[in-house]
């Protein structure tokens, strides 16, 4: 069949080249339209329930809200985790289900069950909703709404953000939610005096359904007059302060009203919030977050995102800006920008490579044109398998690896019609251009399907990685694999084809110098291995065994961190802190960022948005600072060096918060696969609160002793002050009192009960009844609040109410149904895994955990652990699979074993390159050794099919190998030389997203300098050895 397909090229070359021309016409249009992003979105699939409860305690939204859901949610089919967590006012679940599901089909799933968590919890709490449809990479742009003249307050830009921008924003195609932060949430409020509520005899039930039962619209279908018919509609609804303050509570004994009025005042106030945003140290902001559905293409949803912000900018009221501040396009472009080089300066060496090896320049163009259209149908297929071009599938490409196949065709065809012009010269007749071609591409036809067979098998194994480390590299090998079958596609009908135009004529085979060199060097090398052969492969041994010694040595990490260009600060306080506190310590924090001149702009988002996608107390800031190009920092080399100077400056300068450093996309990306937002997790399981945040501490103590533990912090759990008050049930008898009586008093002392809606136009406002600011002013004014018993006395608070001010939980986190506690640290200046490895033993030897509480390791190290796991069963199985290839193309066990000796010793180049460069073991460098083991292997087929050929020919054992060797010298060097130079750029790069690329490209020049030594001195020297002669002498024998 490929002899076949073949033939057909050469015969029908126009066809061909009119094919390969759709092809690339159909490849261009695909790469214009590829989705574009920096990295691969490595959230899980999970889906999010949201209940705001806005004044319960953690206690209470566990028991009431997230207990209910999480067992609503337990045996849902395909379900991987559940986790939680309850902090005051809010519930997060997140369900976490296995990668095949769905996104759509688990929304559903939790929709179903979500019908059984509402019946659970009672009305007054709130109804859990789900969580828009988004990821880690979700947050693609993000800006801030001012009044630079002052005329529009926190209040007035955040009513513009919510019912002019966000709508607007919300029309946008791929845009799934807008998330408004930040400012007050306008609302009406009912004020009561409670001396007023006594002068007139009322209580806080009477006033509250008053306003309830005064604020309606009705429908009363409609009448019939003549031919015509009237609606009927009755309209009570208030319509502004001046309407709520005429609302009769009540009639006086003289038939006077009692107004609203009379007993509060109606203000605009704001809803109890629960974050807020400062930016630059100079203050408070409003900031809208635009958030991007999965699976859709964030840079022409950014793009639609800014054109739909300049129409808005036209229709914001006199006196407002809106300004951004975060452009995912900037990252996209700058990853983009470093794959684009990477490949171009990639592609002009190996051109440069080809042009000198093989002597030929019109067979280098001809090579170097597979480079472009083998891209072009990669960018075909991954349209079709939806792979999004990024640094991980874009970056790993190697055009060496991809025209191997092509070099092998050209390099055969020029050497066999120089070989046949000069026979023809010699015997005086003429040669038969399209035969020789021909000829020349079906000899090595078969090698070179193998080959690229061999290149493609050892990929699979990445293909099964799942996980954050499948997301990260399947794109990668699937591209890698797409652009190996084009080239093979290529390589045997469109190389075929353009030879019989491009090299019919008179081929010079001129040896360039650089293989004349190299010839020069390699027959003395070749011989005196020959002749020292035992000592040869002891060395080969030896080098081999060292390598392996080295391995333990170099450490592991999951996958290089990859540079954003920006910078993330987490700050932690004391669970007890006020918002106005925290937001004072982000402000204080941001002045003294402001004053590095690397730092553009700093935002602080304190506590977490009305959609709280991500469930921050108001102890918690997110910090993002925006630096400014490289070029321009002044007070450090580097980003650690700038991280450093950072901490140690936020340490002294803002001793209340502790700082933790990250990166904006990594901080939440991390918290949203593993519920953590750090490089290691240590969770600890158990039932008891306190004696889990004892054992946690004692945790942190023994973990901070590990040299590289960095932030070490555990989860705050406890601390939060309440003031917590019980109705004593004796007391509220006696005086004919319900519990329901001081629980109204407690509503609505600051949040107030909810009394309905007021409309202005489209607009809507929450309207509110609750006591007066003095009320709640301090503890000794809530304790003498007076409640009105049925008889008309008047009885303080704290006579029929126990009052007590108590430190309780703060958050309650949950996983797999058990509650837990964190500890989190990241780790600088060292690998995770031997890190890991030592924290452990120390854990182990100094704290004692009682029965029923149990550790587990999460973060970056859990996924390091299980594709490691994962990668130990399947590389195997596809060396097992290049095995039973080599044997049948051989058929010759022997000869399968000998070429897959190249292995061995491409590792050794790999590990030492590794350990020269100083970088650990990450499952970056891992696929770099699988791509490795592909070329190792390709070297030794082309030597060893070459040496079977001519023996075949009738020559005798130790002429074939040394011709063999010899002649093989120029493809040898050409494939190796040309698949390392292609990973050059990409070992040297220090753009962004090399961090990535650079153990990758590392890996495979080292372990191809090494392989390709030994293809060309061990291998044939070891083929001498166990291949014997019909005469039945081995080579050396003789």
């Amino acid at each position: 069949m490929i002899n076949a397909l073949i033939r057909f090229s050469v015969e029908n070359r126009l066809i061909v080249l009119l094919l390969v021309a759709i092809m690339a016409a159909a490849g261009t249009y695909s790469l214009i339209n590829l989705p574009i992003d920096a990295v691969p979105d490595v959230t899980n699939v999970q889906v999010q329930v949201l209940t705001a409860a806005p004044s319960l305690a953690p206690l209470e939204i566990e028991r009431q809200v997230t207990f209910p859901v999480e067992t609503a949610m337990s045996g849902l089919p395909d379900i991987e985790e559940i986790r939680s967590v309850s902090k005051f006012g809010l519930s997060a679940v997140t369900v976490v289900f296995d990668e095949s599901v769905d996104i759509y089909f688990a929304r559903q799933l939790v929709l179903e069950r979500l019908s059984q968590a509402r019946e659970q919890i009672p009305e007054s709490i709130g109804s859990p909703e789900m969580g828009p449809i988004s990821t880690g990479l979700g947050e693609i742009y993000q800006y801030e709404l001012k009044s630079p003249d002052g005329s529009h307050d926190a209040t007035a830009l955040r009513t513009v953000q919510d019912w002019n921008v966000r709508r607007q924003l919300l029309g946008v195609p791929g845009a799934t939610e807008i998330n408004s932060f930040g400012g007050y949430e306008k609302q009406y409020q009912v004020r009561l005096d409670p001396a007023k509520l006594q002068s007139y005899g009322l209580t806080l039930r009477d006033v509250y359904e008053g306003v309830s039962r005064n604020n309606a619209n009705v429908g009363g279908a409609y009448i019939e007059k003549g031919a015509e018919q009237y609606l009927l509609r009755g309209l009570g609804l208030v319509e502004n302060a001046e309407d709520i303050g005429n609302i009769v509570v009540k009639t006086g004994p003289e038939g006077v009203p009692v107004f609203v009025k009379n007993v509060g005042e109606i203000v605009e106030g704001s809803t109890v919030r629960q974050g807020a945003v400062t930016a630059d140290g100079k203050g408070e902001i409003v900031a809208g977050i635009a958030m991007m559905l999965k699976g859709e293409n964030s840079r022409t949803v950014v793009e639609a995102v800014k054109e739909r912000v300049e129409q808005v900018k036209k229709s914001l009221p006199a006196g407002v800006e809106l300004v951004p501040f975060y452009d995912r396009t900037e990252l996209i472009d700058r990853a983009i920008a470093t794959v684009q080089t990477n490949l171009i300066e990639g592609a002009i060496l190996v051109i440069v490579v080809l042009m000198f090896l093989l002597g030929n320049w019109r067979g280098a163009l001809l090579v170097a044109t597979i480079i472009p259209l083998s891209m072009l149908f990669a960018a075909i297929l991954m349209r079709g398998f939806n792979v999004s071009g990024n640094l991980m599938s874009l970056g790993a490409l190697d055009f060496g690896l991809i025209v191997d196949g092509a070099v092998v065709m050209v390099e055969n065809t020029i050497r066999r019609r120089a070989e046949a012009q000069h026979e023809a010269e010699t015997l005086g007749h003429r040669e038969n251009p399209q035969r020789t071609i021909l000829e020349s591409c079906l000899e090595v036809a078969r090698p070179v399907v193998f080959a690229v067979a061999i290149i493609a098998i050892v990929y699979f194994p990445i293909l099964s990685l799942r996980g954050i480390e499948g997301k990260m590299f399947v794109p990668m090998a699937l591209t890698v694999v797409f652009a190996l079958i084009g080239s093979l596609l290529l390589s045997l009908t469109y190389v075929p084809a353009m030879m019989t135009l491009v090299l019919s004529g008179k081929v010079s085979e001129k040896e360039s110098f650089l293989i004349r060199w190299a010839k020069k060097a390699y027959i003395p090398a070749f011989d005196f291995v020959g002749r020292y052969r035992a000592q040869a492969l002891a060395l080969a041994v030896g080098l081999v065994a060292i390598s392996g010694a080295i391995f333990p040595y170099l450490g592991s990490e999951f996958i290089p961190r990859l540079d954003e260009g920006d910078l993330a600060v987490q700050i932690g306080r004391l669970p007890s802190v006020s918002l106005n506190e925290s937001v004072a310590i982000a402000t204080k924090a941001e002045k003294v960022l402001m004053e590095f001149p690397e730092v553009r702009t700093v935002i602080s988002k304190t506590g977490r948005a009305e959609v709280a996608t991500d469930p921050m107390g108001v102890e918690i800031s997110d910090v993002y600072i925006a630096l400014k190009p490289r070029e321009e920092w002044k007070s450090a080399a580097t980003r650690e060096e700038l991280i450093g100077k950072m901490s140690e400056r936020l340490e002294k300068e803002v001793p209340d918060g502790v700082f933790s450093f990250s990166q904006p996309i990594e901080l939440r990306v991390a918290e949203l696969i593993s519920g953590v937002r750090s490089d290691v997790a240590i969770k600890l399981y158990g039932d008891d609160l306190k004696l889990l945040k004892q054992k946690a501490d004692e945790i942190v103590r023994s973990v901070q002793a590990v040299p590289g533990a960095e932030d070490v912090k555990a989860e705050a759990t406890s601390g939060l002050p309440q003031l917590q008050i019980k109705p004593d049930r004796a007391a509220i008898a006696r005086y004919g009192l319900n519990v329901e009586d001081v629980n109204d008093m407690v509503e609505s002392v600051v949040a107030g009960k909810d009394a309905g809606q007021v409309y202005e136009g489209e607009q809507r406002f929450n309207l509110v009844v609750r006591l007066d600011e003095e009320s709640g002013r301090n503890v000794d004014a809530i304790r003498n609040l007076l409640l009105t018993a049925p008889n008309g006395s008047r009885v303080p608070l704290s006579q029929v109410a126990d009052i007590q001010l108590v430190e309780d939980a703060a958050q309650i986190t949950r996983e797999d149904t058990r509650r837990r506690i964190g500890v989190e640290l990241n780790v600088r200046g060292r690998d995770i895994g031997s890190f890991v490895e030592e924290a452990q033993a120390k854990i182990a030897q100094e704290v004692q955990l009682p029965p029923g509480y149990y550790l587990k390791w999460g973060g970056t190290f859990e996924n390091l652990q299980r594709a490691s796991q994962r990668l130990l069963i399947v590389v195997p199985i596809a060396l097992f699979l290049i095995f039973v290839l080599l044997y049948t193309t051989f058929n010759s066990i022997k000869q399968a074993l000998l070429i897959y000796t190249g292995i061995p010793f491409a590792i050794v180049g790999g590990v030492v390159f590794l350990a020269l460069r100083g970088m650990p073991f990450s499952i970056s460098a891992g696929v770099g050794f699988i791509a490795l083991f592909g070329v190792a292997v390709l070297n030794g087929v082309v030597m060893v099919s070459f040496i079977n050929q001519l023996r075949e020919q009738g020559k005798s054992l130790a002429d074939a190998v040394r011709e063999g060797a010899i002649t093989r010298l120029r493809p040898v060097l050409m494939t190796a030389l040309v698949a390392s130079l292609g990973f050059i750029p990409m070992a040297i790069a220090t753009s962004a997203g090399a961090e990535v690329q650079r153990p990758l490209a590392t890996v495979v020049i080292g372990g191809l300098i090494t392989s390709t030594l030994l293809t060309l001195l061990i291998l044939p020297t070891l083929y001498g050895w166990v291949e014997r002669d019909e005469s039945g002498f081995s080579v050396g024998r003789r």
